[in-house]
């Protein structure tokens, strides 16, 4: 079903570099997913997809079962063969959106009773419901149901939402029956370490096939995120994937690797894309500004990509301003093709036993 094979360890840190073997194909880790939320990586087709050198999207269950419903995606074969992707598949178990809705949802111990905030249509989602809903949607990876408590929050709070998290984690468990999938299990506890250790412990006896750290980059300050990290790898077992939820700055991604995390996910690139935003080696740049308007350098000029390679600040600034779609297609080539590029690069130096140089380099030149 799923293999995890770490490679090479860093001496200096807990970075690791490795193989997931999964049905569709192998990932090399750390990996970067991009987030396809309702079956597509916005404004980029899976060509694309495949050319930047993408082994693994994030595709999201709670969106894909208000619209279209799991049930068509079942019928056209599956997520892979529905959005034409052969490569591997993550469905987040839609967790995350339904703690988003706040004012549309209720939350109980059985499951969470929701308002779609597509049409106000009512729905009750349990932990035996979203593993039906991944089992149909059949991606390689399927995350189990949980409860993301909100910063801030009171201890009592966060508590709360561990204890229904473990709970639904050991039902999803007793739910999930696909052998082609992979379940992971998602630790919560907030910014509280012995709330999070908790956590850790009691998935880590269930045996899932790999570990999510969930809650993170909610609201918290940086340092309460890397000491989270500081400490779930402590407790999360060396021969097991490990996945950072939601997180995907250049420096998040270097710092979660620094910590032991093999897997990412982030709607940034493409959004910063949708607001004119690019990275660069030395940061981001705004492209829509002005300062631009007769800058004829591709947006990074240390990059290679076929964005990089062919069109200019000035062109895709033209394109912004005059509200060219071609704009955004352009800037999510390069803002993702850049991460990948970078993870690429950061396994490199775990590979070569350089990767603290890499790490101080890049922080150095890096403004964020």
């Amino acid at each position: 079903m799923m293999q995890f094979n770490v490679v090479k360890n860093d001496e200096n840190s807990s970075a690791r570099s490795g193989q997931l073997v999964l049905t569709h194909g192998i990932i090399e880790t750390p990996v970067f997913m991009p987030v396809g939320t309702q079956a597509t990586v916005k404004t980029l087709t899976a060509e694309d997809l495949y050319e930047i050198g993408i082994s693994i999207i994030l595709a999201n269950t709670y969106h894909l079962y208000l619209r279209p419903g799991e049930d068509l995606i079942y019928k056209a074969g599956g997520l892979h063969s529905f959005m034409n992707w052969r490569n591997n598949i993550l469905t987040d178990s839609g967790g995350f959106q339904v703690f988003s809705l706040s004012k549309l949802r209720k939350i109980t111990d059985e499951g969470v009773y929701f308002n779609s905030h597509i049409d106000g249509s009512k729905h009750f989602l349990t932990p035996e419901k979203v593993m039906d809903i991944e089992q149909k949607l059949g991606a390689d990876i399927a995350m189990c149901f949980d409860e993301c408590a909100p910063y801030p929050c009171t201890y009592e709070e966060a508590q709360t939402a561990v204890n229904r998290t473990t709970s639904w984690a050991r039902r999803c468990k007793d739910a999930h029956h696909r052998n082609d999938q992979a379940l992971f299990g998602i630790i919560q506890g907030n910014v509280f370490p012995d709330l999070r250790h908790l956590s850790a412990l009691d998935l880590v006896e269930m045996d899932f096939a790999g570990y999510a750290i969930g809650g993170l980059s909610v609201g918290e300050s940086k340092e309460e995120m890397y000491n989270i990290l500081d400490l779930t790898d402590s407790l999360l077992p060396h021969d097991k994937p490990r996945y950072l939820m939601g997180v995907g700055t250049p420096e998040d991604l270097l710092e979660g690797v620094r910590r032991g995390i093999d897997m990412f996910d982030c709607v940034l690139p493409t959004r910063l894309a949708r607001h004119g935003t690019a990275y660069t080696r030395t940061g981001k740049i705004t492209v829509r500004n002005a300062a631009f308007a007769d800058d004829f350098t591709p947006i990074d000029k240390d990059c290679s990509c076929y964005v990089c390679r062919n069109y200019s600040r000035a062109y895709i600034r033209h394109l912004l301003k005059a509200g060219e779609i071609l704009a955004l297609r352009l800037l999510s080539y390069h803002n993702v093709y850049f991460l990948v590029k970078l993870m690429e690069n950061i396994r490199r130096s775990i590979t070569e036993d350089d990767f603290s140089g890499f790490y101080y380099s890049f922080m150095k030149e890096y403004r964020f």
